[in-house]
């Protein structure tokens, strides 16, 4: 995105001067005015990406306290109903001393009921370091939702100063398509008078155009960045930006340093935050993995009872009578596994030397970035007071090409290559400007600060 920023103030064409634009009465009464801070705080409420960061930390605090009940024993209940149809079931009966055997059909209704517990008693420590584990993805999931804000807050900033250059750019075309426009008029009434050639005043047109064509691209590219931020907040009504008054001794304000900011940076970015966390939880997943060579020992107890229909006892006596309980320790002992333990231990230890390696290269990346930062501070700000005293004199050769011009003691050529001189300057002063504010806001917001104009 800086980059991106870079490019849009090298391209951008030559400038006069600055006026502010005012919002119409009839629409300043319907139309929101949104300060760097509003765009933010909409962002962080309503931004989707954001929003699912938050979700996902949310799952993590469930997965954490799954992790905890597992802690604690389970219960259960269980009920087992069956309807059995013996289509040939034997009976017999006595009369009068002979025994009378029969076949007949019977259906028989029995019932199941059991109450269950289970409780893990020891696995190698695997259920409280996986406390500890999900308490650590936890912290990293929230640490990404920072991030996500982090990143959704510098493309603002960046597509806020851009929106502010190219409405500053489109004020100063207007100017500069205005003067050119007086000089076409001057040029026009002294061909007239046979002081300037046909040449001359053709190029006075040309120039014309020209301007008027950059007005249109500033306005153009004013309408593209707008739409951007639109499309970031996700609004659909019209906005009107407040435009700040930055001055020169915000411009030229005290850079941070890069060495502090760095040291503050890394005690308070997330991504960094959540890079140490990562090495830590690579860590207990080598623990947690290795308690798979251990015994595991698991308490178990239940009670049970049973009735079944056609029995000469009552539904009463036959819960009473087939109660049950039971107790049980079992005691598992890992022998081998297909190597799958093994092979979990090695995954684990290279995730942690890969979690390390991805904590080295968010370090570097944020070096390089602040580095970046401050060097392009430096020398924006250096570029500014050059390109501002280069742009006084260049006025100064200007205004008085102009009045040469008006008198006809200067030509086309001399007059618009003062011009030409003056707009370029204009425009250095204002692309070294905001490259400066750009970087020195960001550098602070890297030391900890909010992001502010």
């Amino acid at each position: 995105m800086k980059g991106r920023i870079k490019t849009i103030f090298a391209s951008g064409t030559v400038l006069l001067s600055v006026m502010t634009g005012k919002i119409p009465a009839q629409a300043a009464d319907t139309l929101k005015i949104w300060t760097l801070q509003n765009c933010i705080d909409h962002a962080v409420e309503n931004n989707i990406s954001i929003q699912q960061s938050r979700l996902n930390a949310e799952s993590s605090e469930i997965d954490l306290k799954t992790a905890k009940a597992a802690l604690f024993p389970s219960v259960g209940f269980s009920t087992n109903q069956s309807l059995i149809n013996r289509p040939f079931r034997n009976s017999s009966a006595t009369v009068s001393g002979t025994e009378i055997i029969s076949s007949d059909s019977g259906t028989s209704y029995t019932g199941n009921y059991g109450l269950n517990a289970s409780w893990t008693i020891y696995n190698g420590g695997e259920n409280r370091k996986n406390i500890r584990l999900q308490k650590i993805n936890s912290e990293i999931s929230r640490l990404d939702t920072e991030e996500s804000i982090n990143s959704i807050e510098e493309e603002i900033v960046q597509l806020y100063l851009q929106i502010l250059y190219s409405a500053e750019t489109v004020k100063i075309r207007e100017n500069t398509l205005a003067v050119s426009r007086e000089e076409l008029r001057r040029g026009q009434e002294l061909f007239d008078a046979g002081s300037i050639s046909k040449a001359d005043l053709a190029q006075l047109y040309s120039q014309t155009s020209s301007d008027n064509y950059d007005l249109v691209s500033a306005k153009a590219s004013l309408a593209d960045y707008r739409l951007q931020l639109k499309q970031l907040l996700d609004i659909e009504e019209e906005m009107e930006l407040m435009i700040p008054d930055i001055r020169d001794d915000a411009v030229l304000a005290i850079i941070p340093d890069k060495d502090s900011v760095y040291a503050s940076a890394l005690e308070t970015r997330p991504e960094i935050l959540s890079g140490q966390l990562g090495i830590d939880a690579s860590e207990l997943d080598i623990e947690i993995a290795k308690a798979g060579y251990l015994p595991s020992l698991s308490l178990s107890a239940g009670i049970g009872t049973n009735h079944t229909s056609g029995n000469d006892y009552t539904f009463t006596e036959q819960i009473k009578n087939g109660w049950n309980n039971s107790i049980g320790l079992t005691l598992s002992i890992p022998i081998t596994g297909n190597r799958q333990n093994k092979s979990a231990v090695e995954k684990a230890r290279i995730q942690s030397s890969i979690s390390k390696l991805e904590l080295n290269q968010k370090q570097k990346d944020l070096y390089k970035t602040i580095e970046s930062l401050w060097t392009d501070a430096a020398s924006s700000q250096e570029q500014y007071i050059a390109a501002k005293a280069q742009e006084k004199s260049a006025e100064a050769s200007y205004e008085l090409a102009s009045g040469q011009f008006a008198l006809g003691m200067k030509n086309t050529v001399e007059l618009l290559t003062e011009k030409n001189n003056f707009t370029n300057a204009v425009q250095e002063a204002l692309q070294a400007k905001y490259m400066a504010i750009l970087n020195i806001c960001l550098l602070k917001f890297y030391n900890g600060e909010s992001l502010s104009l």
